[in-house]
């Protein structure tokens, strides 16, 4: 393994990971604004596109632990550069193409390894070695609170766009923004030359056994997976959920989800800062609980606009705020020479419940005709989550048994 000869530059990092975090995040949690119109158009039922959708997420987690290690090893400029490329082919792909196999592989692959190069995976790495220890935290919280406000941003701009100039040619532009903006921000992340460090360096293969048979590792991974499950299932069909219920403005979905990135940059960021100070471990247990108890007081109450939006302001200071916890739980742990693979391994987690979420959700709707049973499952598998997240251990890893270079 190689070590950078000096830090990149923490401003110029966030700078530049801020916006390609942005635009990565905010365009794909608008997809659920594009279910109806494109299954209508292509006379689809919900569970075509929602297994579009859960294809990318799952790709999304596949390709997640090789582009971290492509960016540990060879730096996250590369990768962030392809990301952007595919991203650009993947929007293009998903308004073009009307054969349902094809529209489901194409852009479930597309945009799957397009976030994997250019979301909280592929940049960790990067970010983790500008930031010092005890800002590492930090640093990871202002770059959830990136992603939360690209939601923020973005959400009214793409329905906006859906309106005014048609679904297929929202996804055209989209595909340019894309291009335009996270091509010139990936070359910032340019790091110096590396050099060989001294001593014995882990393989990637001593570190993911490293890994897998850490038993808090493991726990992560299992809380991952629940925040998966209930962000993506939310993020996708909450649309189509309100308008099933009778709020038929689709302003009041757009709105909620837009919420749900505003609110999400202040949980980002006060996740981010308290976990400098105060254990990880609770903070997650927290966060987990918190979110079954706003799902299940959501479904119960009388259901307006009103409610939607309490309901999407308290998801949103609970939404991305596992990222920065989880992330420096496992810098703190493990080190930084595998921070992007590690994390991308632990994100695998997170996209298969991404995947069982969105496609749950349109399967059990299609044979249900509601979506009660996926709430459900999303206010266990929160309360096991919090469970699971306890027991973590925080301290670092003493290796005794490195063997001589």
């Amino acid at each position: 393994m190689f070590t950078s000869q000096r830090a990149p530059d923490l401003k110029t990092v966030l700078i530049a990971t801020g916006v390609i975090l942005t635009l990565a995040m905010g365009v794909r949690h608008g997809f659920g604004m594009w279910m109806q119109p494109v299954s209508q158009a292509n006379g689809w039922s919900r569970e075509t596109y929602s297994l579009a959708m859960a294809l990318q997420n799952l790709m999304w987690g596949v390709f997640g632990p090789f582009a971290g290690m492509v960016a540990d090893r060879y730096g996250t400029m590369r990768v962030v550069l392809v990301g952007a490329f595919a991203y650009m082919a993947g929007l293009i792909w998903m308004a073009v193409v009307t054969q349902p196999t094809l529209f489901v592989l194409g852009s479930g692959v597309l945009i799957g390894l397009a976030l994997a190069c250019t979301a909280f995976g592929a940049v960790s790495g990067i970010i983790g070695r500008a930031a010092s220890p005890e800002r590492r935290s930090w640093a990871f919280g202002i770059s959830g609170a990136a992603s939360s406000f690209g939601q923020f941003m973005l959400m009214p701009v793409e329905q906006s766009l859906i309106g005014s100039v048609g679904w297929q040619n929202a996804l055209y532009l989209l595909a340019a923004l894309v291009v335009f903006l996270m091509v010139p921000m990936s070359f910032r992340l340019r790091e110096p030359a590396h050099k060989k460090a001294a001593g014995h360096q882990q393989s990637i293969r001593e570190a993911m056994g490293e890994a897998v048979g850490n038993r808090s590792f493991l726990l992560l991974v299992a809380g991952y997976f629940v925040c998966g499950f209930q962000l993506v299932f939310i993020g996708v069909h909450l649309p189509a959920y309100l308008k099933d219920k009778g709020v038929l403005d689709p302003h009041v979905a757009g709105t909620a989800l837009a919420l749900i990135g505003l609110f999400n940059i202040f949980g980002s960021y006060l996740a981010g800062q308290l976990g400098g100070r105060m254990p990880k471990r609770y903070l997650l247990s927290f966060i987990y609980f918190a979110r079954s108890a706003v799902i299940a007081l959501f479904l119960f109450a009388p259901l307006s606009p009103f409610s939607v939006y309490c309901f999407a302001a308290a998801m949103g200071v609970l939404w991305l705020s596992t990222v920065p916890l989880t992330n420096g739980i496992i810098a703190g742990v493990f080190g930084l020479s595998h921070m992007s693979m590690l994390a991308g391994v632990v994100f695998l987690s997170h996209q298969v419940g991404s995947f069982l979420g969105v496609w749950l959700g349109g399967y059990l709707f299609d044979a249900n005709g509601s979506y009660d049973m996926v709430w459900g499952i999303s206010i266990g598998l929160g309360l096991l989550a919090a469970v699971a997240n306890l027991p973590v251990d925080e301290r670092p890893l003493v290796r005794t048994a490195l063997k001589a270079a």
